[in-house]
């Protein structure tokens, strides 16, 4: 069975960094391309960043670029999204997402408060 399941979530200060992680399982996960997506409660799901099946090219949001970081590791079959320089506006339940199989995880809660 496809899976996904985030972890790296928590409570962090402005400026501060998490590395967040997806363990991706069940599908050929070297050949999908992957997104991180985002929701703060009462508001739509946001996209944050994506990554080609290679990972040769990635494409971000404007309100992260040059902040957050995509990456991911074909052998271990896990998707990372480094965040520096938090802002209290990430915070957020961050999900990874197969986009051609519909497939989401569970998320994983970021807090950015002081």
């Amino acid at each position: 069975q496809a899976q996904l399941v985030e972890s790296g979530g928590g409570l962090v200060q402005p400026g501060g960094s998490l590395r967040l992680s997806c363990a991706a399982s069940g599908f050929a996960f070297s050949m999908d391309i992957m997104n991180w997506y985002r929701r703060v409660p009462g508001k739509e799901r946001e996209f944050v960043a994506s990554i080609t099946a290679d990972g040769g090219r990635t494409n971000y949001a404007d309100s992260v670029r040059g902040r957050f970081t995509i990456s991911r590791d074909n052998l271990q079959q896990t998707l990372y999204l480094q965040m520096n320089n938090l802002k209290p506006d990430d915070t957020a339940v961050y999900y990874c997402v197969a986009p051609y199989r519909r497939l989401w995880g569970p998320g994983t809660q970021v807090n950015v408060s002081a």
